[in-house]
C-alpha cells in the first residue's frame, strides 16, 4: 500500500500547481456514512486518496455539513436538489408519453438546478477537471459555463448505449473522456461510438483490501453441517434474488443447516432505468414484478418463501457500508445473482477482499471481476438449476472453496484496492492535461 501511495503522489508531481479536480456524485445518490449506496462509496472512497495530492472537490445532494465528519482533506460542497423533486414529480405524470429512449431521466431539465448550481461553483472556482457520473445531460450545462474545463464522463451503467444515439452522440462532443467502470461497458461505448473510441478508458471499481480483510473462522461455527450464504447489495429485480431464493430451496435439499442472509436496501430500481431500455429477454421479464398487486419487490421475495426456507432466509435490510464486514465474517459462499448485466459490483469485489469464494452469473463486468473456476464459479443468469449447482460444488469441497478464497483475495490485492484505482484515475488525468 505504501508503494501505490508513493506512486500516486508522484502521479500528481507533473503538475507545477495542485490539479483541481471536482468530482460530482449522481443527484440520486447520499454521500452519509451510514447510508452510502456504491457509487457514492466510489466517490468518497476516490475523493480521499486523490486529495492526498491533488485539490479535490466533491459535489452531493444535501445541505452543508461540517468538513470534519468525514475526516479527509475533501472540500465537500452539499448541493439542494429541493427545487428539481418538485419538478420531478411533475414530470412523472408525463413520463409514459415519452419515447422509451427519451426518457425524462435523460432530458436536461432533469436535475438541471443540480448541475446549474454546480456549474456556477466550477467556474467560480476555476477547476481543472470535472468528473461526472452516468449522468450525461449535465456534460452540456456545464461546457456551457466552463468552457476551458476537462470533462471526464464515468459511466457506471449501459445508459450510452441504451438511450437515443443521437442525442448521446451530441453530448459526448463536449467530454474530453469518457470512462467505464468495466471493459464491458467501455467496449459497448467504443462499438457503439467509433468516432470517441481513443477517448473511451477502463477504470475498475475497488474495495477497502485493509478495512475487508481475511478474518479467522468462528472454530465451532461449522460444526453440524453449519453453512452460510450471503448477497449483499440492492433488493431490486435485476439482482435476481428471486433466482437465488428458487436456487436455495435446492441447496437446503443437501446442506438443510444452511443459513442466506441478504443485506442490502429495498431500493427497487425504476423500471425506466433498466428493464425497459433493454433487449434481453431476461431483463425484460422482470417487468412482471413491476405489475404486481403484491407489494415492491421485497414483499414479493417474501412471500415467495417457502414454510421450508421461511426460518433459514434472512433479509437485514440496510447496512453502513463499514460495518458490513460483519456480515461477510464466517460465510461460505458470496451469491450475486444478477439477471441483467451488472457492471461492477462492489460487493462482489469485498467479499473477494475478505477471501470468500463467489458464485455469480458470466454476464456485465462479473466476467471481468470473478476468474471462473479460480476465485468462484459463473453461471448462466437467470438459471436456478445452474446456480445451486455451483453452490452445491463450493459447499461440497472444503479444498476448493479454501483455494478460491485465497485467490479471490491476491486478486483483489492486485487489481481492486481503492489505492490502484485511484493510481489508474490521476494516469488518466494526467494523459488529459498533457493534451492541453
Amino acid at each position: 500500500m505504501g508503494n501505490c501511495h508513493t506512486e500516486l503522489t508522484s502521479n500528481c508531481s507533473f503538475m507545477e500547481e495542485k490539479t483541481k479536480v471536482a468530482l460530482v456524485c449522481q443527484p440520486l445518490d447520499n454521500i452519509n456514512p451510514s447510508f452510502r449506496n456504491s457509487i457514492a462509496v466510489w466517490g468518497c472512497e476516490v475523493a480521499q486518496r486523490l486529495s492526498r495530492s491533488c485539490e479535490v472537490t466533491l459535489y452531493a445532494k444535501g445541505h452543508l455539513r461540517k468538513k470534519v465528519e468525514y475526516n479527509d482533506e475533501v472540500d465537500y460542497r452539499f448541493v439542494t436538489d429541493f427545487p428539481d423533486r418538485v419538478l420531478l414529480n411533475l414530470f412523472k405524470l408525463f413520463s409514459p408519453l415519452c419515447d422509451a429512449k427519451r426518457p425524462f431521466f435523460s432530458s436536461k431539465l432533469n436535475y438541471f438546478g443540480y448541475i446549474l448550481q454546480v456549474a456556477l461553483d466550477l467556474k467560480r472556482r476555476q477547476c481543472d477537471i470535472v468528473h461526472i457520473v452516468n449522468f450525461s445531460q449535465f456534460v452540456p450545462i456545464i461546457r456551457a459555463l466552463n468552457p476551458s474545463i476537462k470533462i471526464v464522463l464515468h459511466m457506471q451503467c449501459e445508459w450510452l448505449i441504451q438511450l437515443d444515439k443521437d442525442m448521446i452522440e451530441k453530448r459526448l462532443t463536449k467530454t474530453d473522456m469518457i470512462i467505464g467502470c468495466s471493459e464491458y461497458i467501455t467496449s459497448g461505448i467504443r462499438k457503439h461510438f467509433p468516432q470517441f473510441a481513443d477517448r473511451c478508458q477502463t477504470v475498475f471499481n475497488g474495495a477497502d483490501v485493509e478495512h475487508f480483510t481475511v478474518q479467522s473462522k468462528t472454530k465451532d461455527l461449522h460444526a453440524n453441517g453449519f453453512k452460510r450464504l450471503l448477497f449483499v447489495g440492492r433488493v431490486s429485480p435485476e439482482k435476481g434474488l428471486h433466482i437465488l431464493l428458487d436456487a436455495f430451496e435446492k441447496v437446503i435439499e443437501q446442506y438443510p443447516q444452511t443459513r442466506l442472509e441478504i443485506v442490502g436496501p429495498p431500493w427497487q430500481v425504476r423500471r425506466e432505468y433498466i428493464v425497459a431500455l433493454t433487449d434481453d429477454d431476461k431483463v425484460s421479464r422482470l417487468a412482471s414484478f413491476y405489475e404486481s398487486s403484491n407489494g415492491g419487490y421485497l414483499e414479493q421475495l417474501q412471500e415467495r418463501l417457502s414454510p421450508r426456507i421461511a426460518e433459514q432466509v434472512i433479509f437485514s435490510g440496510q447496512v453502513p457500508h463499514l460495518q458490513l464486514i460483519n456480515h461477510y465474517r464466517d460465510v461460505d459462499i458470496f451469491i450475486h445473482p444478477s439477471v441483467w448485466a451488472d457492471p461492477f459490483p462492489l460487493s462482489v469485489l469485498e467479499a473477494m477482499a475478505m477471501g470468500i469464494p463467489v458464485v455469480a452469473t458470466q454476464a456485465g463486468g462479473l466476467l471481468e471481476s470473478v476468474e471462473n473456476g479460480k476465485t468462484g464459479l459463473l453461471v448462466e443468469p437467470g438459471d436456478a438449476d445452474a446456480l445451486a449447482a455451483a453452490i452445491l460444488c463450493i459447499l461440497a469441497d472444503d479444498d476448493l472453496s479454501e483455494s478460491m478464497g485465497k485467490a479471490a483475495r491476491e486478486r483483489a490485492l492486485k487489481l481492486f484496492s481503492w489505492e490502484r484505482v485511484a493510481e489508474n484515475l490521476m494516469s488518466q488525468y494526467q494523459t488529459l492535461m498533457k493534451n492541453e
